[in-house]
């Protein structure tokens, strides 16, 4: 399996390239070189590295301080037969440029992967995603491909992180938005686009996410095709999941007052809010901080919906068939409710979208003129 080739160097002498190239199923599993000025010692070389890599684990263990974790990741993202989706790319690749990915994979120890783990700035909880993301490398490398990369260190450097806090669960929020505090939002956007025509519509866009309960990306990547007006329902694709997020498409109910907005939008485009979540959550953030408005994310809006749902009577399914959770313990969160039956019902800002009477299970308002100036 070893071969000495002979070389001539620029003075003339000659030089002796010893190479070892290990090939299993037809397949180049393993390749290695050493050059030396004389061929006796190529010779004696190459007889000692065929003895060495005919023992257990040996090719495993030179094939490891050849292949660096950013090679390991680089092939788990081409092989992955699953869409991997936005975040997790971002996070690889960020993790593929740091001097951890760098090192060969059988020299990672877990003190190794703490270190990396605790250089983040950031919260614990995104730390965490990075730490959950590149265990799966970890998890795959040695049973798919061969690679010594040790899970057990990866395990490891996990519970010494969460022991230290350096990794934890994303904190519960329980933040809704009070009516004056819609209010103020709403007529701010309102007198934006009654000022500018060309703004974008961010009060429909918030009344939108009220009714619906859907986050900010799932809102601005519906399409038309994916309203269903007479079953009162859209098709949410690649719905966030802790398991699965690309590929994961949804049919969600919508409300009638959701339903009734999206009718009433242009169809200019194929999406029917054509607009970018960065714009969104712009402005939104922009006017919350003009109005004086503290701690209130755009996110908060879909907790209001849900919570909203819940305040009105509606039971655990058919709340889950409008928010998409599959499940009841996700839901638990939403039922520290405020009030009984619908604090919407005599808004001004909802009633122009809750006063059809042939709409059941929703709460009938007083027909009075949607908000004006």
């Amino acid at each position: 399996m070893g071969t000495i080739t002979a070389r001539k160097k620029a003075d003339g002498s000659l030089s002796y390239t010893a190479q070892i190239r290990i090939r299993r199923d037809g397949k180049l599993v393993h390749s290695e070189a050493q050059t030396f000025e004389r061929k006796p010692a190529a010779t004696a070389w190459l007889r000692k590295r065929e003895k060495e890599l005919e023992a257990p684990d040996a090719l495993e263990r030179a094939r490891g301080s050849e292949v660096t974790l950013g090679r390991i990741i680089g092939q788990y993202v081409e092989e992955s037969k699953r869409a991997i989706g936005k975040t997790k790319t971002q996070v690889l690749q960020t993790i593929i440029k740091s001097d951890l990915a760098a090192m060969p994979c059988d020299r990672i120890e877990s003190r190794h992967i703490v270190e990396y783990l605790q250089s983040f700035t950031v919260q614990p909880q995104t730390v965490g995603n990075y730490a959950s993301h590149l265990a799966a490398v970890f998890a795959v490398a040695r049973p798919a491909w061969g690679y010594p990369l040790d899970e057990r260190a990866m395990d490891d450097a996990l519970t010494v992180c969460k022991r230290l806090g350096v990794i934890g669960r994303s904190k519960q929020r329980d933040r809704r938005p009070t009516l004056a505090e819609l209010e103020a939002l709403l007529d701010h956007f309102t007198d934006r686009k009654r000022r500018v025509p060309q703004a974008m519509p961010m009060a429909i866009v918030i009344l939108f996410a009220l009714f619906s309960a859907r986050r900010q990306e799932e809102i601005v990547s519906i399409r038309w095709k994916d309203f269903d007006a007479e079953h009162s329902r859209i098709l949410v694709r690649d719905m966030k999941h802790p398991g699965e997020k690309a590929g994961n498409d949804v049919w969600v109910d919508l409300p009638a007052p959701a339903r009734r907005i999206i009718e009433a939008m242009p169809r200019k485009k194929d999406q029917i809010f054509p607009y970018s979540t960065d714009a969104t959550s712009a402005n939104f953030t922009r006017a919350a901080r003009l109005l004086g408005i503290e701690d209130l994310h755009f996110h908060d809006l879909r907790h209001e919906g849900i919570s909203r749902l819940f305040e009105m009577g509606l039971s655990i399914p058919h709340v889950a068939a409008v928010s998409g959770h599959r499940s009841w313990n996700n839901l638990k969160r939403y039922t520290h409710l405020r009030h009984v039956g619908d604090r919407y019902a005599n808004w001004s800002y909802a009633a122009r979208y809750m006063s059809d009477p042939e709409d059941e299970n929703e709460p009938q308002a007083p027909s009075t003129a949607m908000r004006t100036k």
